[in-house]
This record gives structure tokens, C-alpha cells and sequence, in this order.
């Protein structure tokens, strides 16, 4: 269905359509048994960059949080790694970074409406000068953040003596200065002598032959770097609803921001000016059907774009057709089947989530049950339908009460496009196979050990085109049946080129290989 190349750095894993083995890699944040989280600390995005050499995660306290790749990246080549003593990474690994305050809580005066200042998205840019650069937004302002390495600068051979100091703390000169005849130096009142001093400068100073010898130059030197954060520009006041998704053009230089009702296309190097490429609000807001939540650049094609709507439908739009694309080039929406219809068809249809996969051939969508693979090439139904929470199904009535019907759960694509995975209830992960005859349909849960509530489903099977796979209910074997509907792991993303997942359990980073 989905070909590409392999992970690079990765033992190769198992043929196509074979279940993967995942292990436990790393955890960042981990919390103790007991211990209360944080409301701020709760990891609220997660993204690699093109590389995958570098990881930001935001929470909902306004900070971004960088990691780097390290295996093997401090040495010149393979060669000294596989001459070196300790064991060789066979996947890669991470270390922290930087961290950085990007927003800041904020007063709506106008409409009486506090801002918060949880990270809703990050996305990596272009990188330049060997400075790294990455989006953020919150509800209603975006900002652009440069990350780059400054040399912290160290002063030494001083004209003080910094083991000396006087009553008030300053420092005292180290070594006698041959004062100017006529000048003494001032004391302090205990008799000590006060920082040295040059004298005043009057009309019958003259300094003595050769100057003052114990006057010299101090020296600044650099050892040491430090990530630093700078924000380099601020792309505010274009949003009137909250804003859901932002995505990098493929030119690298624009991107998209959407809200509930409408999408904006930015330059990257212009903030005080946006334009409204998709309006959906209508002249009477109670004719209001259906809200914008999620929007994505085509990977390669810089003038397409896809949104998806809380009708469980996905718009492919051409930007070259018109400045408002009010008018999509392709539809995607698979009809419901008769008589299935009920008070909660429509709010599990809601999709939270799309991504393209790399080549832009295919559509991966995450609504409350299901996850679907679209081909931009048929519109009438999904390639593949894979069952998530098809096991909650008897309970949707429970869900709507506590709300848990309204979470917003995200998707991801393996960088070759072979597999997808989604997160769940009690910090749970789904991972599926997306090639013609795959079975693989593996539950992993976030900790140290991923596989102990794995639970291997197999596909049945349907049409070979369109066919549903994974109708399973992972739960089943968990604390009796019973979920927990608070621990849910919304957020989680698939490294580019490697066969990584790193996923958030509350303020938890997990990171899992195969």
C-alpha cells in the first residue's frame, strides 16, 4: 500500500506485514508512585524535526523543551565507534537540550477572556546558519523561536583581587598602584584601603613617565557554548477562534494557522500581515454545522493543503485556484451505513487529527473509534479503516458524560509509511500495519515496560482495498476490563527515518524503538 526506504540506524526489523518488537528506550520526567503532577508540567505537544536529530516537546505551562541525538554524534565516524569500548546504540537516543518560557498566561480585555498559556502545536523550520528554528503557538498567538549555540565569555587577569574585599563587598585592588605624587589614596574607616581609583583629572595632573605599571588589559576567553533562545518574531491578533493546527509550507517560507471557523496562510518573515485563504463562518452563526479541526501542508507540493472538519470529513484544496479557497479540489467522507445512525454518530465522527504521509500520496485520520488511510486518489472511502476504541463502543453514553467523547487523540505515520500509530486510554498506544496483509495490530503501554499488556489482534479481513482492520478490545485484559479514562495518551510522533516513537504519559517523555 505505502513503500519508502528504511529506518536509517536501525536493525532491520522484520519483513513487511510482520509485527515489530518494541523495547523501552528512554523516559524523561518520569514521575514517582504517588506523586501529584502538576497541571502546568503536562506535556501538550510533541515533534521531531526532519532529521530526527532533535525533539521538542510543550506543555501547558507556556515551555518548550529541546532534546538532541547523541549516539554516536560526538565521535568523527563510525570507524571510532565501532573501535570504541562501550556497546554500539543500535537506535537513537536522546539527551535534554534547552528549555525556554515561549508564552505567558494572558487578559483578553475585549472579551473578558483569559488566554492560556498551554503549547498547542510546535513545528520545526528551516535550518540556517547552523541555528535551529521552530514555531509555537497557544490559543491565540504564535511565535518564532531561534535556537542557537552562544559562547559564554569568561573575564580573567583582572586589576582586582577578588580574594579581597572591603566592608561594603566590592573589591579591593590587589596591587599598589604608584600614585601620582601629591595623590593619596583614599581609606576606608577601618584603615582598609577602598578600590583603586585613578585620580581626579585636574589641570596640573601629569601621569609619571611610562604610565601606571600595575594598570593592565583584563583577558576575555570562551570555552564554553550554551543553547540560548531568541524570539524573532510574534504573529499575533489574526485569530478569532482558538487556534487548533499550524503547519510548515514545503517552500519554507509560509505556513498555515487554523482556528475553528478559519485558516490563515502566513509569510515566515512578515507578522504583522496574514491571508485568509479558508473562511467556513457563516453569515448567521446559527447556521453554524461544522468547525475546522485539524490542517495540513502537502509534504512536497506547496499550493495544496488538506483541513478536516468535525463532520468527519477531509478537504484537499489548490491555492492556485483562487486567493479564497472556498471551493475544495477533492472531498474525502465515507458514508455511514443506513440505519446506523445515533445521538453520538456525528460527535464520534469528528476527526482531531490528519497527517500526510512523506510522499503526499496518502491521508492518515484519527477520529474517537477509528484511524483511516485515504488515498488522495480515491475519495469515496478509506484504503484501510483500523479499529481503536471500537471496544468502547457499548459505553459511549458513559464517555458523553465525563466528556472523555470530546478527547482529541493524535496520529503518525512510520517515516517508510509501512505502519500507523494512535494513543488511547489508560497510556495506551496502538500500533498498526499498513501494508496489504499486514496483521500487525500491537497494544503497547507507556512505561518501562511496553509489552506488558501487548495484545496481538488478527485482521480480519475484508475487500482488499477497503478493508477494516484491528477490531480488538485491547482493554480487555487490563485491571479486569476496566479503563482509566484520566490517564490518556493524546500526544506521541514517529521518528522520520527510524523505527522510534516517542509518546506523552502526563508530564512524561517515553520514547520506545524496534
Amino acid at each position: 500500500m505505502i513503500s519508502g526506504g528504511g529506518g536509517a540506524g536501525v536493525a532491520a526489523p522484520g519483513g513487511p506485514g510482520q509485527p515489530l518488537e518494541w523495547k523501552f528506550s528512554q523516559v524523561f520526567g518520569e514521575r514517582a508512585a504517588g506523586e501529584e503532577v502538576q497541571e502546568v508540567d503536562i506535556i501538550s505537544a510533541i515533534e521531531f524535526d526532519k532529521s530526527g536529530e532533535h525533539l521538542a516537546t510543550g506543555d501547558r505551562g507556556g515551555r518548550v523543551v529541546l532534546f538532541e541525538r547523541t549516539d554516536g554524534k560526538d565521535l568523527r565516524s563510525r570507524r571510532e565507534l565501532e573501535r570504541a569500548d562501550y556497546p554500539i546504540p543500535r537506535h537513537p537516543e536522546y539527551r535534554y537540550s534547552t528549555e525556554f518560557q515561549s508564552h505567558e498566561p494572558e487578559f483578553d480585555y475585549l472579551k473578558s477572556l483569559e488566554i492560556e498559556e498551554k503549547i498547542n502545536k510546535i513545528r520545526w523550520c528551516q535550518t540556517a546558519n547552523g541555528a535551529r528554528f521552530l514555531l509555537s503557538t497557544n490559543d491565540k498567538t504564535i511565535k518564532l523561536w531561534k535556537v542557537s549555540e552562544k559562547k559564554l565569555k569568561n573575564v580573567s587577569n583582572l586589576n582586582v583581587d577578588p580574594s579581597v574585599r572591603h566592608g561594603n563587598g566590592n573589591l579591593v585592588g590587589s596591587s599598589p598602584v604608584q600614585s601620582p605624587k601629591g595623590y593619596a589614596p583614599p581609606r576606608s574607616i577601618n584603615g582598609g584601603a577602598v578600590r583603586r581609583t585613578l585620580p581626579p583629572i585636574s589641570s596640573d595632573f601629569v601621569f609619571p613617565p611610562g604610565g601606571i605599571p600595575s594598570l593592565h588589559l583584563p583577558t576575555v576567553w570562551s570555552h564554553e557554548t550554551a543553547l540560548v533562545a531568541r524570539c524573532r518574531r510574534v504573529y499575533a491578533n489574526a485569530h478569532a477562534y482558538h487556534i487548533n493546527s499550524i503547519s510548515n509550507n514545503s517552500d519554507c517560507e509560509t505556513y498555515i494557522s487554523a482556528d475553528d471557523l478559519r485558516i490563515n496562510l502566513w509569510n515566515l518573515e512578515v507578522s504583522d500581515q496574514s491571508f485568509n485563504i479558508v473562511d467556513i463562518k457563516p453569515v448567521n452563526m446559527e447556521d453554524l454545522t461544522e468547525v475546522i479541526t485539524s490542517a495540513e501542508f502537502h509534504p512536497s507540493h506547496c499550493n495544496m493543503l488538506a483541513y478536516s472538519s468535525s463532520k468527519g470529513t477531509i478537504r484537499l484544496i489548490d491555492m492556485r485556484q483562487s486567493a479564497l479557497c472556498d471551493r475544495h479540489a477533492k472531498l474525502f467522507e465515507e458514508q455511514e451505513a443506513p440505519g446506523s445512525r445515533s445521538f453520538f454518530t456525528e460527535i464520534i465522527a469528528s476527526i482531531s487529527d490528519i497527517k500526510f504521509a512523506r510522499g503526499g500520496r496518502y491521508i492518515l485520520s484519527r477520529d474517537y473509534m477509528t484511524l483511516k488511510l485515504w488515498d488522495v486518489n480515491m475519495e469515496a472511502a478509506p484504503v484501510a479503516t483500523f479499529k481503536v476504541h471500537e471496544y468502547l463502543r457499548p459505553k459511549l453514553c458513559d464517555l458523553y458524560e465525563n466528556d472523555s467523547i470530546f478527547d482529541k487523540f493524535e496520529c503518525c505515520l512510520s517515516g517508510d509509511g509501512q505502519r500507523v500509530a494512535t494513543g488511547s486510554y489508560s497510556n495506551l498506544f496502538r500500533v498498526f500495519g499498513a501494508v496489504p496483509g499486514s496483521e500487525e495490530a500491537s497494544t503497547l503501554e507507556a512505561s518501562k515496560s511496553p509489552n506488558r499488556r501487548l495484545v496481538q489482534t488478527p485482521t480480519k479481513s475484508g475487500n482488499r482495498l477497503f478493508n477494516v482492520r484491528g477490531g480488538d478490545s485491547p482493554g480487555s485484559e487490563i485491571n479486569g476490563g476496566q479503563y482509566d479514562f484520566t490517564s490518556k495518551l493524546l500526544h506521541l510522533a514517529w521518528h522520520p527515518v527510524a523505527n522510534v516513537i516517542a509518546c506523552a504519559a502526563s508530564n512524561s517523555l517515553y520514547m520506545y524503538y524496534a
